[in-house]
């Protein structure tokens, strides 16, 4: 697909964001000063991150954006995109002389490193190298590094014999990070009289700026507690894996300021009580059932601004934290973001169903099954393994919760091996496991709708408009490209689905339809299978799966050419600094 630059931007529709914050005390409205220049600091970080020409490229964009329209739509683009890239359209470049495509480890990783140098380099570390090399907060250089200014900043005679080694990021990223932290401190201080728990959250996520320990700062973030005098909800850090698609090990530095929804929080987060029974239910053997299931508080929110790894498409929930220790420590917390969804359903959505669906369903389309399926999504995150059950034998797809041989392999296999004793499923599915858990988590939380409809939990929208809406929404993740988790993980449900005949398509014309009477089965079907693929880790088998249905088959391509000009997704448009 080649695209002019305006044809780029089109492709998402403006949308004004923000709340009304002159009734914050003087204090708070200084601290979110601070705050929107840590912004600024953080997207200096994910572009380094992203790509190593992203810095220089980016400084030669915003010198010529004035000379014409042209010069200031790349830089735009380059924005909306961070970096020169198009993650629409499977990354194709739109600014000339740049590689064809982004490097996979992106810049946590020399860009000539292969899986079978990597390999050979891991067997001759240590295993708390090793631990290193395949964490979050480290990246792995080749030789000696310096930073965006030449500086030296790191030591040159810890190499190891194949020049490859590890550095953390308060290194690595110290000319950035140690100016960030002293913001972050000096919000915290005028923030604590009214927030304290807020404040001890950015207090200490500054120290881990420092320190490149993240355990502490993410148990405080976990515990930040509701303020009625001053409603911000701030996230900030390195959390997302989806930029390393070589590993899909490292992450990146974004950052969210939010205006905290407290009534529709407290009605939301009576949600979180029903994750124990979402994980009984779920059509899987006991063993590979999680026991140790922390309930996630629910937070609404409304967005006030973003930087750093928050790349199009626009982000409209997240469960975090994603470290595995930090997770068993204190649980996570599930956030949604009210204001991006609406926008979304109204700009995206709605235009899309009245050309993919079939015209009888579209009436069924609803917000309030779009807005409870990506909470249900996001709880889902939690469910189901988080590490590997060796030797599970192999089986076919439940049609029921729990069948006779699932009751045989209870009696067999008892309850599961130690978290601490098992391999992770991130690790042994590596460059796979995004895809894979987030389309687990998209037919899951469908999986819960239909569960939660049964027990009377969910009164207000019917199970045949969370499907509807859930086919229409399928069309709008797509869009956004196989290359990315989201949307090679929805063309894998889509696919699946219409195989199974829960989805069909119109002859006559093109649309999509949902089979009420084949829908809910199907479900139960591929969550079994998703999950089932995760507690065996068995990278293999799971490439297969993904090379098999993470495509677009000719219907959907047919579909896609249909909605060339209904918005990708949205462009804020902030109004948070205004007031400020």
């Amino acid at each position: 697909m080649s695209l002019t630059l305006q044809e780029r931007i089109s492709r998402f529709e403006p949308a004004t964001l923000g709340e009304n914050v002159s009734h914050l005390h003087a204090d708070d409205r200084a601290a979110l000063v601070k705050l929107v220049e840590v912004c600024k600091y953080i997207d200096m970080l994910y572009y380094r991150q992203a790509w190593k020409g992203n810095e220089a490229l980016r400084a030669q964009l915003e010198a010529k954006a004035n000379q014409s329209p042209e010069a200031a739509d790349q830089l735009l683009c380059f924005e909306l995109n961070r970096g020169p890239w198009d993650r629409t359209t499977d990354h194709e470049p739109f600014i000339p002389g740049v590689p064809a495509k982004p490097p996979m480890g992106a810049n946590f990783y020399p860009e000539d490193l292969t899986r079978e140098e990597w390999d050979q380099w891991l067997a001759t570390l240590s295993p708390d190298e090793v631990a290193k090399a395949k964490g979050f907060y480290h990246i792995v250089t080749r030789g000696v590094l310096t930073d965006s200014l030449g500086s030296l900043v790191s030591d040159p005679n810890s190499q190891t014999t194949s020049g490859l080694r590890c550095v953390p990021y308060s290194e690595a990223y110290s000319d950035l990070l140690v100016p960030a932290a002293e913001l972050l401190k000096s919000a915290g201080q005028l923030v604590q009289p009214r927030h304290p728990t807020l404040a001890r959250f950015l207090e200490q996520r500054a120290e881990s700026f420092l320190t490149n320990d993240y355990l502490t700062s993410e148990l405080a973030w976990l515990r930040v507690e509701a303020s009625e005098e001053c409603p911000l909800e701030i996230t900030c850090g390195p959390y997302e894996v989806y930029t390393d698609t070589f590993m899909s090990y490292k992450a990146a530095f974004e950052m969210y300021i939010h205006w905290r929804d407290a009534q529709e929080s407290e009605r939301l987060d009576t949600f979180k009580h029903t994750l124990p029974l979402i994980e009984q239910r779920l059509p899987i053997p006991e063993v590979v059932k999680r026991k140790d299931l922390t309930p996630p508080p629910i937070v609404v929110v409304n967005e006030l601004m973003h930087a750093g790894d928050v790349a199009v498409p626009m982000t409209a929930a997240y469960n975090l934290p994603n470290d595995e220790e930090a997770v068993r420590r204190g649980g996570s917390r599930l956030t949604i973001i009210k204001n991006v969804q609406e926008k979304k359903y109204e700009k995206v959505l709605l235009p899309i169903a009245d050309l993919v669906v079939a015209e009888d369903q579209v009436p069924h389309l609803s917000f309030g099954a779009f807005f409870t399926h990506v909470l249900l999504h996001e709880v889902a995150h939690s469910n189901g393994p988080q590490t590997v059950t060796e030797n599970l034998p192999e089986e076919n797809s439940p049609s029921d919760g729990k069948g006779l041989l699932t009751r045989m392999w209870d009696a067999v296999w008892g309850s599961s091996p130690s978290p601490q004793a098992a391999p992770t499923v991130r690790s042994r599915l590596q460059e796979l496991y995004s895809t894979i858990e987030e389309a687990k988590a998209d037919i899951t939380g469908l999986f819960a709708a239909a569960e939660l409809i049964d027990e009377g939990l969910i009164k207000d929208v019917t199970l045949e408009s969370f499907y509807v809406t859930f086919l229409a929404s399928a069309f709008r993740s797509i869009r956004f490209g196989l290359n990315e988790a989201h949307g090679r993980g929805q063309a894998i449900q889509l696919n699946y689905l219409l195989d199974k005949q829960a989805f069909e398509v119109e002859e006559a014309t093109g649309k999509f339809r949902v089979n009420f009477s084949k829908m809910r089965e199907a479900v139960r079907d591929l969550t079994h299978d998703l999950i089932m693929h995760q507690a065996r880790g068995n990278k293999a088998n799971v490439d297969a799966f993904v090379k098999e249905l993470g495509v677009l088959r000719p219907h959907t391509e047919k579909a896609l050419e249909k909605l060339a000009k209904v918005p990708v997704d949205i462009r804020p448009k902030f109004t948070l600094t205004e007031p400020l």
